[in-house]
C-alpha cells in the first residue's frame, strides 16, 4: 500500500515534536529521572507506538499491522541490547548521572538519522537489485553467530575510530564542565568529554544500523512501516535506560535470544530472495520453489523467543548474581570518579553496601569467584577508603 505523501509529512513532524518536547520538558535541565518519572514516560512512549500500530492496522489491513507490530518489537528489542553499549560507553568516559539524558537523546537523534539514511538506501537497493535480500540474510546470520560468542566489557570500547581522531585533531579537555560541549582550559577554547561521548556514541549507532535494518527489512519491504516502526522503537529509549538501568546486567541470556532472532529473519530473508531468484548462477536465474515464511508466524516466534530469554535471566541465578557483581562495580566507579554532589555519593554508596550485602547472601560458588576478582576487590576498597576519609574530616 503506498502512503500519501501529507501523512509522511505528519508522521515526521510528530515524530520531530516528540523529540523537541523531550528535550525542552526534560534533558534541557540536568537531573536525574526519578523511577516514577522514567517509569510513566516509557509507559508514555510505548502507549503511543501501540495506538500508531493499531491505526496502521485499522487503515492500512491486518498484514500491514502484524508487519509493523513485528519491526517495532524486534527493533525495540535490539534497541535495549543497544543500552548495554551505551552504559559501557558512559561508564567508561565517567559521564555524572544526572548529565547522561543529554548524550541518551543526542544518541536517539543521531542514531534516528542514520537509520532513515540506510532504510531509504536499503529500500533502493531492494528495488534495483533482488540478491540483495541473500546480502541482508547473511549479514544478520553472521551478525547472530558474533552475539553468541563469548565476550566481556571490554570487547565494547568507547575508544573507537572517531573518538581517536577527534582526540589527535581537536583540542580536548580532561574534566567536564557541567553538560556543556565546550569549555575554556588555560585560556584556550577546549572540547569537553561530553563532546567525546558523543562521538562514541555516533559512532556506534553507526554500526548498529547495519544490524538493525537488514532485520526489519526482513520483516516488511513498506519503506513507510520500517521508517516509524524504527522511529517508535528509538523514541523513549531515554527514559527506558533509567528505567531499567539496574535490569540491564540481569538480562543474561536477551543476547542469546537476539541472536536467535536475528539468525530467523536471516533464514526468512534467504528464502524469499529463493523464491524471488534472478541470480544467474541459483538456478538457472530462476525462482526456487520454497515455503516462505509469513509474518504472523515471524511475530510469533519473535514474541516467544523474547518471553523465554527474558524470563529465563530474570529468574536465573547466576543473572542476580552477575547483575549484583556489574552494579556493585558501577556504583564503586560512579563514586569514585564520576558524582561530585556531595548527597548523591552519598547515596551512591548506601546502594554499594546494600549490593556488597546482597554479594555476601551469594551462594559459596559465585563468592568464590567475586573474591578472585582483583580489579572489582581493589576497586570495592578504594571506594570503602575515600568513604571513611570523608566522614573523617
Amino acid at each position: 500500500m503506498d502512503v500519501p505523501g501529507w501523512i509522511w509529512t505528519l508522521t515526521v513532524i510528530g515524530i520531530v515534536g516528540l523529540l523537541v518536547f523531550d528535550y525542552v520538558f526534560h534533558v534541557r535541565k540536568a537531573h536525574i529521572p526519578t523511577l516514577r518519572e522514567a517509569g510513566t514516560w516509557s509507559a508514555l512512549y510505548v502507549g503511543i507506538a501501540v495506538l500508531f500500530g493499531i491505526g496502521v492496522w485499522i487503515f492500512g489491513g491486518a498484514t500491514m499491522g502484524t508487519e509493523y507490530f513485528a519491526g517495532y518489537v524486534t527493533e525495540k528489542a535490539l534497541s535495549v541490547d543497544n543500552l548495554f553499549v551505551f552504559l559501557i560507553i558512559m561508564t567508561s568516559f565517567k559521564v555524572p548521572r544526572a548529565d547522561q539524558q543529554k548524550v541518551l537523546l543526542f544518541g536517539i537523534v543521531f542514531s534516528l538519522i542514520a537509520r532513515t539514511g540506510f532504510i531509504f538506501l536499503g529500500a533502493a537497493l531492494i528495488n534495483a537489485f533482488a540478491w540483495v535480500f541473500y546480502l541482508f540474510g547473511l549479514i544478520l546470520l553472521i551478525t547472530a553467530g558474533n552475539l553468541i560468542k563469548p565476550e566481556g566489557e571490554d570487547s565494547h570500547t568507547a575508544d573507537n575510530l572517531m573518538v581517536r581522531l577527534a582526540r589527535r585533531f581537536l583540542h580536548t579537555s580532561e574534566h567536564y564542565d557541567g553538560d556543556k560541549l565546550f569549555t575554556v582550559v588555560d585560556g584556550r577554547r577546549a572540547l569537553t568529554p561530553m563532546l567525546l561521548v558523543m562521538v562514541a556514541i555516533a559512532g556506534t549507532d553507526i554500526l548498529f544500523a547495519l544490524d538493525s535494518i537488514p532485520a526489519i527489512f526482513g520483516l516488511t519491504q513498506n519503506v513507510y512501516l520500517v521508517f516509524t516502526a524504527t522511529a517508535f522503537s528509538l523514541l523513549g529509549l531515554r527514559q527506558l535506560y533509567f528505567l531499567i538501568d539496574g535490569l540491564l546486567d540481569r538480562l543474561i541470556y536477551l543476547t542469546y535470544g537476539l541472536a536467535t532472532i536475528l539468525a530467523f529473519i536471516g533464514v526468512k530473508l534467504i528464502l524469499h530472495a529463493l523464491h524471488e531468484n534472478n541470480v544467474p548462477f541459483i538456478n538457472d536465474g530462476q525462482p526456487v520453489d520454497v515455503t516462505e515464511i509469513s509474518t504472523g508466524l515471524s511475530l510469533t516466534v519473535i514474541l516467544g523467543v523474547l518471553a523465554v530469554t527474558v524470563l529465563a535471566s530474570l529468574t536465573s541465578p547466576k543473572g542476580r548474581a552477575q547483575n549484583t557483581v556489574s552494579a556493585a562495580r558501577r556504583h564503586a566507579s560512579q563514586y569514585l570518579d564520576a558524582e561530585t554532589d556531595p548527597a548523591h555519593r552519598e547515596e551512591i554508596f548506601r546502594n554499594l553496601l546494600v549490593e556488597e550485602e546482597q554479594m555476601r547472601a551469594l551462594p559459596e560458588k559465585y563468592r568464590k569467584r567475586i573474591r578472585e576478582e582483583e580489579k572489582l576487590m581493589a576497586l570495592l576498597r578504594r571506594a570503602h577508603e575515600e568513604h571513611d576519609a570523608l566522614v573523617a574530616r
